[in-house]
């Protein structure tokens, strides 16, 4: 029977690499996988620390029940350029650093202790995607996610793809495929294969049965009824059961799927025949100090942050494939997913193309039973039209994978179009034409764009970003235009029918090379900081939600007098899902106002504005004036449903001190969020004061112990390493010390 164990723990790593030491135990420090090589500082970071090689070591014992099993080691991913060694010997090597490979050691183990080496290098090396020229992101070294032993029958189940070609039709259908691996080429004789499917809660819907004649076997559960469809709003999930039986023993695995249709048209993006518009973020899987190196909870607490805090229905994986992890937890959240290759506009020589066209391969087939995923680029980022390599990847990717389109992005206007959706990330807010300076422009026509005389698919991939970096504690007037320019553009998309939707850039800030970013080694063009803190521009997303969801009700403001030009809030925008917003300012009497739906006409929540023609007078005057106190109240359907307060003389108050979760599971990671707040619960935005961390018990601190708070706020994970309880303890000079408890719980077996 199949066996599939975490292989994280008890590795010790040290810097460097010699291959004549492969062979033997060498000194280092004891760490456990995810594993990042080098602790990077927050900001003014040298991103050539990492740029050479590293050595991970384990010893393990070879358990006699392994014997005539086929053994081997998966790496979900390793960072980069990797040489797996077994008692000094070279057994396997893979180049990319952000797919999975398998390490085969059925055969070559020692009986009793065995020791395995693997040499990581993070240098660029310019054969490997994405480098070769300049990129705008960072690819941190180690073996920085999981690490699983298996050990399955000497004829096994290789891989299963699931299809759902029938999902709009009153009975449906799961069609399978998968291959045989029989790499002794053992007689299959009597050998039959059995699918159930089966409900989340486990109750089998239908089951087939057939033998197996050959390594690659097709069947189909036919005439299904009563079977829910994935969706956005309520993701239904089943799992394929298989179960192979052979006279060389007895081999099952599980597969997780969903039943849902996914169409790109000029008319925009279909889910399950619904016209569903696109609202997204770009996400990069980095994390402040520890680059890539969060495991299973981090990547969750993510695509959560993505889902139901800031309400996108889809992001983009920019710009490479991301974890396992993350992608699950958007199958089970209704998040849809643009899944892409490694890259970022250059393009190499034959053999590079060659690498990034098995990167296509490697990308959809560990990834083809997401329902989430509903697109598959497969174009380097912004890079030049280059016909041969981009015609093979689009046939590679439709050879694989018939239920989902193909694209890539571009960042120039008129390109070759081979795959079946024209991918833009178009910056041309505020910028200058060729023919000169145009009125402010949010999104061009489709038109405009593609070069074609008919209409194609047309999806908006990356905006904003760059053109108007942002920092979460700029000046209040600069965070105002910044959520301007974010809801401009989402109302232009919302507005041209001919626009699938638009997926800005981007979620979250992060690090990258010295040619990019603030010079401080960081691209703050995120609507959300590297801890995950919200800027204002995060609620523009947040608020076009469902006020049955979530009422969201977001001043763009910091509350005081003297903090923009000139003094004073006006305008003030409110990010709003409400039908009416009452301001209460203290000593006038309170004043409604509507949704400014002639600015915005076609977002599902238009924000409040406030401007200077509705307090001609001096009700949030003249300097030397005194400053009040006030409060925002979001009514719907004439229900006041939320306030929120400001106070006119905000002093720091508390120190607060949230974790993302309570319990936390032995080898895995949580975050935890530091404000300093208010008298009303606000937090403080220009707070820079140092704290400092200490943890007891079984859990260590990813990052620095001491560190300054970053507007007011800071984060920081912990990975846990043991069960049992643990405490933190975060001390602030002026507040004193929060202390947290969790409950580092064992860890339950994971569906890989």
């Amino acid at each position: 029977m199949r066996k599939t164990v975490s292989f994280n723990q008890n590795w010790i790593f040290h810097p460097g690499f010699d291959p004549a030491s492969a062979g033997r135990s060498q000194d280092g420090q004891a760490v456990t996988l995810p594993h990042n090589a080098v602790d990077l500082p927050f900001s003014y970071l040298d991103e050539k620390s990492y740029w050479k090689a590293f050595t991970y070591q384990k010893r393990f014992i070879a358990e006699p029940d392994w014997e005539g099993q086929t053994v081997s080691l998966i790496f979900d991913g390793a960072m980069a350029d990797s040489v797996v060694y077994l008692n000094g010997v070279e057994v396997a090597a893979h180049a990319d650093g952000y797919t999975p490979f398998e390490v085969l050691l059925s055969g070559l183990l020692r009986e009793g202790e065995n020791l395995l080496t693997v040499k990581v290098d993070g240098t660029e090396n310019p054969a490997i995607p994405p480098f070769g020229a300049r990129v705008d992101y960072l690819t941190y070294a180690g073996i920085y996610r999981d690490v699983w032993l298996q050990v399955k029958p000497r004829i096994a189940i290789a891989g299963c793809k699931v299809e759902t070609p029938d999902v709009l039709e009153d009975r449906k259908r799961a069609c399978l495929a998968f291959e045989i691996a029989n790499p002794d080429n053992l007689s299959l004789a009597g050998g039959h294969i059995k699918a159930q499917l089966l409900t989340a809660s486990g109750d089998v819907v239908a089951t087939t049965s057939q033998p197996v004649v050959g390594d690659r076997v097709e069947l189909s559960l036919d005439g299904l009824s009563g079977i829910a469809l994935w969706d956005v709003e309520n993701p239904v999930l089943y799992t394929i059961a298989l179960k192979l039986v052979t006279d060389s023993g007895e081999d099952e695995m599980r597969v997780r799927f969903g039943f849902r249709s996914v169409e790109f048209t000029p008319e925009g993006f279909f889910l399950n025949g619904r016209h569903l518009k696109l609202r997204g973020l770009n996400r990069h899987q980095s994390f402040p100090h520890i680059g890539y190196a969060l495991g299973r909870a981090a990547q969750i607490r993510d695509a959560d942050i993505l889902r139901h805090e800031l309400k996108l229905n889809i992001v983009r994986t920019s710009h490479y494939p991301q974890s396992k992890w993350f992608l699950d937890r958007c199958d089970e959240i209704g998040l849809l997913v643009f899944e892409e290759i490694p890259g970022w506009q250059h393009v190499g020589d034959e053999a590079w193309q060659a690498a990034s066209i098995a990167n296509v391969r490697s990308m959809i087939r560990r990834d083809w039973n997401h329902p989430s995923i509903v697109i598959w680029g497969v174009r380097i980022n912004e890079s030049r039209d280059v016909h041969d390599f981009y015609a093979e990847t689009n046939r590679v990717a439709h050879a694989l994978d018939q239920t989902r389109p193909t694209t890539g992005v571009r960042c120039i206007t008129d390109s070759e179009l081979l795959e079946d959706v024209y991918a833009m990330n178009d910056f041309i807010l505020n910028m200058e034409e060729i023919d000169g300076q145009r009125p402010r422009t949010a999104l061009r026509p489709r038109r405009e764009v593609i070069g074609l005389a008919h209409p194609v698919p047309y999806l908006v991939t990356e905006y904003n970003g760059h053109m108007f970096p942002t920092k979460v504690y700029d000046q209040e007037q600069r965070q105002a235009e910044h959520v301007t320019r974010h809801l401009d553009v989402l109302d232009a998309a919302y507005g041209d029918p001919e626009i699938a939707g638009a997926i800005g850039w981007c979620a979250f800030d992060y690090n990258t090379h010295k040619d990019f970013g603030s010079g401080d080694r960081i691209c703050h063009h995120g609507v959300m900081d590297m801890y995950r803190e919200p800027k204002f521009a995060a609620y523009v997303y947040a608020s076009q939600c469902d006020p049955e969801d979530d009422v969201v009700l977001k001043p763009v403001t910091y509350w005081t007098r003297g903090e923009r030009n000139h003094g004073g809030v006006l305008p003030l925008i409110i990010l709003t899902n409400c039908d009416e917003v009452e301001l209460d300012f203290e000593g006038f009497a309170p004043r409604r106002f509507r949704p400014d739906r002639n600015t915005y006409p076609h977002l599902p929540h238009a924000p409040v504005i406030i401007r200077r023609e509705d307090y001609p007078g001096a009700e949030f005057g003249h300097w030397g004036m005194g400053w009040q106190n006030v409060s925002f109240t979001g009514y719907v359907d004439g229900k006041a449903l939320k306030t929120v307060r400001y106070v006119s003389d905000p002093l720091p108050q508390a120190l607060s001190v949230t974790p993302d979760s309570t319990s936390v599971a032995n080898g895995d990671c949580v975050r935890v969020m530091i404000r300093v707040l208010d008298q009303v619960g606000n937090k403080l935005p220009f707070l820079f004061e140092p704290v400092t961390v200490r943890v007891e018990g079984p859990a260590r601190l990813a990052g620095p112990s001491l560190f300054s708070l970053n507007g007011g706020a800071a984060g920081f994970w912990l990975n846990v390493t043991g069960t049992g309880k643990i405490t933190a303890t975060v001390e602030a000079e002026a507040l004193g010390e929060t202390s947290i408890s969790l409950e580092a719980v064992a860890a339950a077996a994971p569906f890989v």
